[in-house]
């Protein structure tokens, strides 16, 4: 009888909790992972997902960041089609790409185009952590590597945006070799004269770290973001010392001079634009120059 009562409470008790999840429809709310505050998403969006309360900047997809960033209807996507394969026939990847492409509506962990910003060009390109953990692979170095070819070609000043963890194990010394792709591509872009702006979001690691994200002629990057090359533990473990609370993150890169400027992202358009407008020759404030 004392156990009844015991298993009746506890199965009542949890009935409320449950209806009260599903009272919620999902989508309206978001509770910040920082700070725990309870936000309509609404609110939140019109904050550029900013937590009003502690300032942390939820990632953000490819779509949404070119939404946020670039003129109205002037985003021009490229290579939306090219897809990865299975050079190495991993188990179950092929799989695995196709539930990120059904999930994030990208058929790869990078989004790369043009589009204008108060109305001067540049070409971009916007990766998405919540493809794949944004991880580079043969396709996004591929990617990547066009566009900044494309900018060489046309006269336009590039901007990566980068969020990712590291080079795509799946795809084994090919993703590798993207290091040093989207690396040579960058080192001919800046000997023609070629204006790279790097932003890099959370998380920038791995092998995008050490590559192209940090060869930019301005490094910028978000609040927050966590970007280093191994993690914090491996680190720890092999040098033997405790590291700072604060270590790989942006503001400790800023202030050991990695950084050029942690910028809010509520800041970060019009900081791009001046920074466009200041090296603007009269090319990049249109591709349809001519």
């Amino acid at each position: 009888m004392i156990k009844d009562f015991f298993v009746k409470k506890k199965k009542y008790a949890t009935v409320p909790s449950v209806r009260a999840r599903q009272d919620v429809p999902e989508g309206i709310v978001m509770k910040c992972p920082k700070c725990k505050k309870i936000m309509y998403v609404k609110e939140l969006k019109k904050h550029l997902y900013v937590c009003q309360s502690c300032d942390y900047h939820y990632p953000l997809g490819a779509f949404d960041r070119a939404e946020m960033i670039f003129d109205d209807g002037t985003f021009e996507e490229f290579d939306k089609d090219m897809i990865s394969k299975n050079p190495l026939q991993f188990p179950n990847y092929m799989n695995k790409l196709e539930k990120d492409r059904l999930k994030t509506k990208l058929n790869e962990a990078v989004m790369t185009g043009r589009g204008k910003i108060e109305g001067l060009a540049t070409a971009v390109a916007i990766m998405d952590k919540g493809f794949r953990m944004g991880s580079m692979g043969s396709v996004v170095g591929e990617k990547i590597t066009r566009m900044i070819e494309y900018a060489d070609k046309e006269g336009l000043p590039v901007i990566i945006f980068s969020a990712s963890g590291g080079a795509r194990m799946q795809e084994g010394m090919l993703s590798l070799m993207q290091m040093a792709k989207t690396s040579a591509a960058l080192k001919t872009f800046s000997e023609n004269g070629g204006l790279y702006i790097s932003v890099m979001t959370h998380p920038t690691t791995g092998g995008v770290s050490a590559s192209f994200a940090s060869l930019g002629d301005f490094n910028f990057a978000e609040p927050g973001a966590l970007i280093g090359f191994a993690g914090r533990r491996i680190i720890e473990q092999t040098i033997g010392e405790k590291l700072p609370e604060d270590f790989q993150t942006a503001e400790f890169l800023l202030k050991h001079g990695q950084l050029d400027q942690v910028v809010p992202r509520s800041e970060l358009r019009q900081v791009l634009s001046k920074v466009l407008s200041i090296h603007d020759q009269g090319g990049a404030a249109g591709w349809d120059r001519n």
